[in-house]
C-alpha cells in the first residue's frame, strides 16, 4: 500500500530592520485565505471593538461569573452586561451554564484567553 505524503505550505521568511536598528524575522503566509474566511475574521475582530465587551472578557479570564457579578466587577448595569453578553455568545467567545435561576458565564476556550492576553501584551510593549 503506497503512502500519501502531504506537504505543508512553505512559510517564507524575510528579515527587516525596525527603527531601533534591530533585525526582525517576519513570516508571511503562502497564499491569501478565502474572502469569506477573511470576512469572518474581520467580524470577529469587530467584537473586540467595544470597551464593555473587553471588560467582560477580561473579568472572565480564569473564572466564571453571573450577570450580576459581572456588572459589579466592571461597573456597568446588568442590562448593559446582558446586552453585550448576547454579542459575545453569538461570536462564540463566551459560554454559559444554568445554575438554578442564575446563568453563569465563562470564556468559551483557551483561544479567547490567549487573544485577550496577547492583545494586552501587544499594547503594553
Amino acid at each position: 500500500m503506497a503512502q500519501t505524503v502531504v506537504e505543508e505550505p512553505t512559510i517564507h521568511e524575510s528579515i527587516s530592520s525596525c527603527s531601533c536598528g534591530c533585525e526582525q524575522v517576519h513570516e508571511t503566509a503562502p497564499e491569501m485565505p478565502d474572502e469569506e474566511l477573511l470576512y469572518d475574521l474581520a467580524d470577529l475582530f469587530k467584537v473586540f471593538a467595544d470597551t464593555t465587551r473587553i471588560k467582560i472578557l477580561y473579568a472572565l479570564m480564569g473564572r466564571e461569573l453571573s450577570v450580576g457579578d459581572l456588572a459589579e466587577v466592571i461597573g456597568a448595569t446588568q442590562s448593559a452586561v446582558s446586552h453585550q453578553l448576547r454579542t459575545l455568545k453569538q461570536a462564540h467567545l463566551v459560554k454559559f451554564q444554568r445554575d438554578g435561576k442564575n446563568v453563569i458565564y465563562s470564556l468559551s476556550d483557551d483561544h479567547v484567553y490567549t487573544m485577550i492576553a496577547q492583545g494586552m501584551t501587544h499594547i503594553c510593549e
